[in-house]
């Protein structure tokens, strides 16, 4: 299997190894054709089907309190090394290690009293909603990209619905919605090879497969079959390739500006934009390593301007291109970190409170939702489930939670979340 990879090995403190990447995931079959896809989101007053998730894995869990809620009044052991800034928001500060979002905050919002937390190394929360021991004899709950990838089938020019890291749990909906992976550095076909002699490759291999695909009872040949047809479909259709594809020698001027209005370490953030823009419907992506037990202060100092110059470029872009009212953006992690500062200079796990970074979508924008309490330890008020994120970000792409339900292995209809309010403050 091909794998596109993002960033550099980091160690969690539970000792596994992760790597932030890309993988592309599986399309499914027999979900909504786009003609019914544009029907649910006229009724569903969507209006377009370009609405897509950028959601951004921050691995190891991000110190709230030194980014988004930094409590400058707290004693030097809580409050650490960093210091608030003003953004053009009346009111609203974030780390001064932002200094180019602060200059957009009417471009996003913060949510700073998320609670809820699983408070385990995975990203299975941030993909979708639940803790992994959910309906795990049935399964599992599946990622918000493999429930996009029923309810709507393929994007725009069929594009996949998902691309997803570090695995895309297809929950309860089968091994049809699991992630795929694509390998290798470019995805273009070879000089010799034309789109029909791939494509007659495959017809072969399937034909090949027939009998052992027939006889099968797990479902695991439908979705070689369907990972086999979306790769195809994906070298063969040369956007979403080409979005992939950051190593091609004939990359246009503009694209090289792009490379460097990015940043070279925030490169993934430009093509999650690259693959909304060729339809894509779900992104997901980690970027840095957060597991910050030691030497917290040292590690921002050295990933927040990166993340500031990334980011920001890509709510600058979304706004240039027309985008920003289809496209969602989440940046999140899976906890929080320690109010104190431990004797390493670092912060440990905090699955008490967390904050989220949201962006895009038609939101309400430039304003804080919820506080902590003084040493940032807990929510004060307005305490976020995760769930209602999740709720809004469904509604951001039309779904509606408070209906919408799909069959889990037993036949049992399954709501998407149990909390079915979206965030009033957002929508």
């Amino acid at each position: 299997m091909l794998m596109i990879r993002f960033g550099s090995k980091s160690g969690y403190c539970d000792g596994v190894s992760r790597r932030s990447f890309l993988k592309l995931g599986a399309m499914t079959i027999g979900g909504l054709t786009l003609a019914d896809l544009l029907r649910a989101e006229a009724a569903a007053g969507v209006g377009s089907s370009s609405k897509a998730i950028i959601n951004v894995h921050l691995s190891g869990g991000p110190s709230h309190q030194d980014m988004w809620d930094l409590k400058p009044a707290a004693p030097t052991e809580f409050r650490g090394e960093f210091n608030p800034i003003a953004t053009n928001v009346a009111g609203m500060e974030i780390c001064e290690h932002f200094p180019k979002l602060a200059t957009m905050a009417e471009r996003f919002a913060i949510i700073r009293s998320i609670v809820g937390s699983a408070g385990e190394h995975s990203n299975h929360q941030t993909h979708t909603a639940y803790h992994t021991r959910d309906l795990r004899n049935a399964g599992g709950r599946p990622a918000l990209g493999s429930v996009v990838a029923k309810m709507f089938g393929e994007g725009k020019s069929g594009a996949p619905a998902f691309i997803s890291y570090n695995g895309g749990q297809p929950g309860y909906l089968g091994p049809v919605y699991k992630p795929f992976e694509p390998m290798g550095g470019s995805l273009a076909l070879n000089r010799g090879l034309t789109a029909e002699r791939l494509d007659s490759r495959t017809n072969l291999l399937s034909s090949l497969d027939r009998i052992r695909r027939e006889v099968d009872t797990t479902g695991q040949m439908v979705a070689l079959d369907s990972f086999t047809q979306r790769a195809v479909d994906v070298v063969t259709s040369g956007k979403v390739a080409d979005a992939l594809d950051r190593s091609k020698s004939d990359r246009s001027k503009s694209d090289k500006r792009d490379e460097e209005r990015y940043g070279r370490d925030a490169l993934p953030f430009l093509t999650a934009r690259r693959l909304v823009e060729a339809g894509v419907r779900v992104v997901t992506f980690s970027w840095g390593g957060w597991d910050t037990h030691g030497g917290n202060f040292t590690t921002l100092k050295r990933q927040l301007p990166k993340m500031d110059q990334g980011l920001s470029a890509l709510l600058t872009d979304l706004a240039d291109r027309g985008l920003e009212k289809d496209v969602t953006v989440i940046v999140w992690g899976e906890f929080g970190r320690t109010p104190r500062v431990n004797s390493g200079a670092g912060r440990d796990h905090w699955p008490q409170v967390m904050a989220a970074f949201l962006a895009g979508g038609g939101m309400k924008l430039g304003q804080v939702i919820g506080s902590t309490t003084k040493y940032a330890e807990n929510a004060k008020d307005r305490p976020v489930q995760v769930q209602e994120v999740f709720a809004t970000l469904y509604h951001n792409l039309g779904v509606d939670v408070r209906t919408a339900q799909l069959f889990d292995t037993a036949g049992r209809p399954q709501y998407l979340v149990e909390k079915r309010d979206v965030m009033s403050e957002l929508v």
